[in-house]
Order: C-alpha cells, then structure tokens, then sequence
C-alpha cells in the first residue's frame, strides 16, 4: 500500500497520520501543499489534521486553494482513496470533494477530549475491521467540528448509508450527531475525530488502529 499525506502550513498531525499507516504495512511520503501533482502510484491520500494556514477566512478554505488539491480532487474522481481527519474533513468540504460545511463548535469554544463514536456502517474500507453499532474511544481536537449539511443532503446521506460515524454524546452541535461521512464511491472518508491518535497503546487507547488496518487489508487484497 502506498500512502501519501499532504502538508500545508500549519499542519500539526501529518506526522501522526504517517505513523499510523506505517503501522498498518503502508509506505508512506509526504507531500507539500505547493506541489502540482501526487507521486505516481498511490493507493491512498491522507489529509491531516492542524490549523492549515491559520484557520484564517474559513477552516480548509485556503488550503483548498493549494496546487495540490486539485490533485487530490482529480486522485478522488478516478476512483482513489482518501481520508481527510479534522482539518482534513474541512478541506473535503471546501473542495467539494464531500458534501456539507464544518461550523463553530455550538458552544463557541474550542474542544479537546476523547468521545465516543459509533461506527454507523462497515460497508467501506474504511470501516470494514469494526461491527456495526461498536462504540470507539477516540480524541477530537476542534474549534469547528460541528458538521452542517441541509435536510436534502442529509436525507441523502442516511439513504445511502454514507454516515461513517455518530457521536455518542454530541460534542459540537453536528446535524445527527454526525462525526464522519462517506463519498458516494465510498471511497472518500471525512471525520473531524482522530483516529491516528487512537492507534497505539502509549496512545492510551487503540479503537483507531482498526481504521488503518481495515484500509491496508482492503487495498493489499484489492
């Protein structure tokens, strides 16, 4: 499997992101935003989390502009995996690439805990190695997590079982409890919680490792 992971200024959990598809049997390189094109051969694009570019105008908005999304964007049209974790689902939805917006948290403050999620579908690579209905441990670290999209898109959504992940206990005010949604391929995840930092055990917690795991197997038998 091989991985790539786009870093912007800002970002702070590229290296995270790395480490965790190392561990799962990836070959990982890291990719600077200005950079026009992905290197040939990558099975999956990993959009990190972090504050890419500040948060300034609107979380993603800038970093969506970068010479590299529209890679991402043409990686994602032919059919290629990518996870966009935090920032990286913000980035998602500014590029369009998955539908809906990522607004302040509900209380306007700024959050950094662990919740818990549950996985709503195992019919992605993504969510493959979990059971329907198992509650995970992981940490959310935002500011603008909470996950909008109107009645339309949402009816969509739940129609066509792309709601990766719920929150147990609604940290940030998402539509649905909504922590992580699926393109229509199901090959594209967004989720504003952080599965690398939930996949070793000096993590405290390994309810992530799966994620990465799940994908490696999809993409080694595929």
């Amino acid at each position: 499997m091989k991985a790539g992971v786009i870093v912007f200024p800002g970002s702070n959990c590229d290296r995270d992101m790395a480490v965790a598809l190392q561990n799962a049997g990836a070959a990982v390189q890291m990719i600077w935003h200005k950079d026009a094109d992905l290197p040939q051969g990558l099975d999956i694009v990993a959009i990190p989390g972090g504050f890419s570019f500040g948060d300034y105008l609107r979380c993603g908005a800038i970093a969506a502009q970068s010479p590299i999304c529209r890679a991402v964007v043409a990686h994602a049209d032919r059919g290629g995996f990518v996870l966009g974790v935090c920032n990286g689902f913000q980035v998602l939805t500014e590029t369009g690439i998955l539908p809906g917006a990522l607004l302040r948290n509900e209380n306007l403050k700024y959050i950094c805990r662990t919740v818990g999620l549950t996985v709503e579908t195992t019919d992605s690579a993504f969510t493959q190695g979990y059971k329907q209905g198992d509650t995970l441990q992981v940490p959310i670290a935002h500011h603008d997590g909470n996950y909008f999209a109107d009645s339309d898109t949402l009816a969509r959504l739940r129609g066509d079982d792309r709601v990766a992940f719920t929150y147990s206990d609604n940290p940030n005010g998402s539509v649905a409890d909504i922590a992580g949604v699926l393109s229509v391929n199901r090959r594209v995840l967004g989720m504003m919680p952080h599965p690398e930092r939930a996949a070793e055990t000096a993590h405290g917690g390994t309810d992530g490792a799966a994620m990465f795991r799940g994908l490696a197997d999809q993409l080694v038998a595929g």
